[in-house]
């Protein structure tokens, strides 16, 4: 069963997948880029309306099994931000993150989460599931680690010494809030 991801981006894509294949040895879902002509305007005021805006606009595009995500970091001594401002916080990555480090120098309070909220939309275009995954941490005073991607080097997770950046891939997989979601959802697509 092919799923329309949708994604602009072939790293989440792959992300995803390796997600897939960790939980269910030969599995039988494979996610697909959509088709050309993806470029939805994520207008939405909450993760979940711009997930939903997305899956509608690749829905739209093929008319079969459609999944979209929206995630971003939340910092509670930001009131919340970059939230879904994430990806547009500054220019580049490295930029986003360096916004980010200056904004936390003086808070005592670091905690923080990443968010994940995922819509599967059927092929009738009607919403199938949804479900947020949360991933709870903290931001460390200076990045640490090279892999991953977006804030993974200044996130440190709960109850570990290491950021996002230092985990090997699969060791993300297993706890990101990305996981989470999808294990909603495949657990979803698995019974239905």
């Amino acid at each position: 069963m092919k799923v329309v991801l949708a994604s602009s981006n072939p790293h989440k894509v792959k992300e995803i997948n390796a997600i897939v294949q960790s939980l269910y040895k030969n599995a039988e879902i494979e996610f697909i880029l959509p088709p050309e002509g993806f470029d939805p305007i994520e207008d939405g005021e909450t993760f979940e309306a711009n997930s939903l805006i997305k899956a509608k606009a690749a829905w739209e595009l093929g008319k079969t099994w459609t999944l979209a995500d929206d995630s971003g970091l939340c910092i509670d001594a930001l009131n919340g931000a970059p939230g879904i401002h994430s990806a547009r916080y500054a220019d580049t990555p490295q930029a986003r993150i360096d916004r980010v480090l200056k904004e936390m120098q003086e808070k005592e309070d670091r905690s923080a989460r990443f968010k994940c909220c995922m819509t599967l939309l059927n092929p009738q275009g009607e919403v199938a599931f949804a479900y947020t995954g949360i991933c709870e941490g903290s931001i460390v005073k200076s990045q640490r680690g090279v892999n991953g991607f977006g804030y993974d080097p200044i996130f440190l997770l709960s109850n570990s010494d290491k950021t996002m950046a230092e985990l090997s891939e699969d060791d993300k997989n297993a706890v990101s809030h990305r996981f989470k979601a999808l294990k909603e959802i495949l657990n979803f697509l698995y019974k239905n």
